[in-house]
């Protein structure tokens, strides 16, 4: 149901010239949570050049007024935003399963989406909601994965995908930067369950450092995981994980993650034949060999002597409003078919990394990718069914989240 006045501005209905060009985007937002009202104010702020916020939705009326207020249309349901008319494009910011409904929905309908990490709570979701997009190919359908926009991962892909570190040997990301109090979890009903997030730190936290990986090293071949089921809260989702990872040139990785440990870390290490690049502490140091490693072991007559090699600090900059260059970057790709930084079928593999890590641990086995999206999906469905947790949930303070975003 609609909520709200008229929009003061002139690009509240149609908008396109006599050519049927669009000279702007209007964009829906549903969910008014933490990370929605960050996309609601970039946009307002102006932020993003040619996206016009026109209509947002959440499940919780009280949250409808503010944004009334603000001459903005409302409503009390992501359906309802999507039938309204009001929308060229959706951004979906609700809990993880919806996106994978609304988003199909919207596509649907002849709606451009993009959606919040990650693009689904499982696989076969992923898939399900790509297939839509792919069904609509006018359509422009995005991921919101701004590590891809930051220079530091930007600089680390190149390097990797440009040769100068070799043959991957190893990748480690130590990602225990990300501790979260007892509160957090209680502040909605949904958090750190099965049904309302289909998982835990891989899923939500964790979700944009599995991006980066798979961006920037590809995907693994064979995963084995080891994971704490409320090893540090009372949830029923893991907060603790370590993984060794296997790829397919024989190289080997590690993912280690937790929501109880303080103070965390965010080490990124990739070795190569050629060199290795370390990202810690928002330092960049790349260590080059004067030789390949395996050229060098081959050649050396002597046992105990290393190549020589150069340390380089590369100087990286901050990702200023990353959110907002996503976004700028889908309206473009709308309006001018500029690429998409982040299409959103790339987003499958960020969800894949996060199943198969959990599946694994539950099944204390090593699992081959790709992964049998469906065989996940129904034993979520049966952690779902079979779930005896309590949730307890409070009300909790108000603070400022956004320094959880550089990480």
């Amino acid at each position: 149901m609609a909520r709200g006045g008229t929009l003061p501005h002139p690009f509240r209905h149609w908008h396109g010239s006599i050519n049927n060009r669009m000279d702007n985007v209007r964009i829906g937002i549903v969910g008014l949570g933490n990370i929605g009202q960050i996309h609601v104010n970039n946009l307002l702020e102006g932020k993003v050049e040619r996206g016009v916020l026109t209509a947002v939705a959440d499940a919780f009326p009280d949250k409808l007024p503010e944004y009334e207020a603000k001459g903005l249309k409302t409503f009390d349901s992501g359906e309802a935003l999507i039938a309204s008319g009001e929308i060229d494009a959706l951004m979906i910011a609700t809990p993880h399963f919806q996106h994978t409904t609304l988003g199909i929905a919207a596509l649907e309908v002849g709606l451009h989406v993009m959606v919040e990490k990650p693009i689904s709570a499982h696989k076969a979701d992923a898939e399900r909601l790509v297939a839509a997009a792919e069904a609509r190919p006018e359509l422009t359908f995005s991921g919101m994965f701004q590590m891809r926009v930051e220079p530091r991962y930007q600089k680390i892909r190149e390097l990797v995908q440009g040769g100068e570190l070799g043959d991957l040997i190893r990748v480690i990301w130590i990602m225990t930067d990300w501790f979260r109090a007892e509160a957090y979890y209680q502040s909605s009903d949904w958090r750190a369950t099965w049904k309302g997030e289909g998982g835990g730190v891989l899923l939500n936290q964790c979700l944009h450092q599995l991006d980066a990986l798979q961006w920037i090293v590809g995907m693994p071949s064979r995963v084995q995981g080891h994971i704490g089921i409320g090893k540090h809260h009372d949830i029923e989702v893991e907060d603790d994980v370590t993984c060794y990872l296997e790829y397919a040139n024989g190289a080997s990785g590690a993912f280690i993650t937790s929501t109880g440990e303080t103070p965390g870390s965010n080490r990124f290490e990739i070795a190569g034949t050629r060199g290795r690049a370390l990202l810690e502490n928002d330092k960049l140091i790349v260590t080059r060999n004067a030789v390949p490693s395996d050229e060098w072991s081959r050649t050396s007559k002597i046992g105990f002597q290393q190549p020589k090699t150069t340390v380089e600090e590369i100087p990286i900059p901050g990702a200023e409003d990353a959110h907002a260059k996503l976004v700028a970057n889908f309206v473009n790709a709308i309006l001018d078919g500029e690429p998409l930084i982040a299409p959103g079928a790339s987003g499958i593999g960020s969800v894949e990394l996060a199943n198969v890590m959990v599946y694994s641990g539950l099944l204390g086995q090593a699992i081959d990718l790709p992964m049998d999206g469906a065989a996940w999906e129904a034993k979520l469905n049966e952690l779902i069914a079979n779930s005896t947790h309590e949730k307890k949930t409070v009300e909790v303070s108000n603070e400022d989240f956004t320094a959880s975003f550089r990480k």
